[in-house]
């Protein structure tokens, strides 16, 4: 990357400023080694919940709640956020963090498990965000249960969409990488969705379906 395009990156991610609830739950998935979307993706992902007025949302990897709180944040006052994790001790952490926020418990249903043993048990067309923070190899399954998940206008948005660089130097095959880009290409090129790649964070794909 040239360095004045360097330099607009960072500007960018630091346009938004993170509120106090939300660097504090960073530095709790810094101690438990864990990678918190970015401040420029956690902006996106509130602008995408407030341009829906979202109401019901539901998020894979619950992490320490940081992409919780901005999901939150831009969703209807009365809206639910559904997330799911297989850490009980970060969905532990998250719940410390939205309630520090002044969250109501009822605004959020926390899940543990394996998310494909609980998103099949999830509604169709019932949600109008479904964001995936996972593992490259297991990203492309949860998207295809977000698609069947959304309401027509419903956004997708998937985390660290060019997976440290790596995505757009083709000769880069590692396995992770290989299964982030074929995730773009699927979304690219399914017609029942409108999609955009951002280059937010470590990349945000995003798209609506129709």
């Amino acid at each position: 990357m040239a360095a004045d395009k360097a330099q607009s990156w960072a500007y960018s991610e630091d346009f938004i400023t993170e509120s106090e609830a939300a660097a504090e739950a960073r530095a709790r998935a810094e101690e438990f080694g864990i990678a918190a979307v970015s401040t420029g993706t956690g902006a996106a992902l509130r602008l995408l919940a407030a341009a829906s007025h979202a109401r019901a949302v539901a998020e894979i990897g619950t992490g320490t709640g940081v992409s919780g709180l901005w999901l939150l944040d831009g969703m209807d006052p009365e809206g639910v956020l559904t997330t799911i994790d297989v850490e009980v001790e970060h969905q532990r952490a998250a719940k410390e963090a939205f309630a520090a926020a002044g969250i109501r418990a009822t605004r959020t249903r926390p899940i543990s498990g394996r998310a494909l043993d609980v998103l099949p048990r999830l509604a169709d067309a019932a949600y109008d965000l479904v964001f995936i923070d996972a593992e490259p190899s297991e990203a492309g399954d949860y998207a295809d249960q977000a698609v069947r998940m959304l309401r027509s206008g419903g956004s997708l948005a998937v985390t660290d969409a060019l997976w440290h660089d790596r995505v757009a130097d083709p000769a880069r095959r590692d396995e992770a990488t290989v299964a982030m880009r074929e995730l773009g290409r699927r979304l690219r090129e399914d017609e029942r969705l409108i999609p955009a790649l951002l280059p937010s964070g470590d990349g945000l794909l995003v798209a609506v379906k129709r």
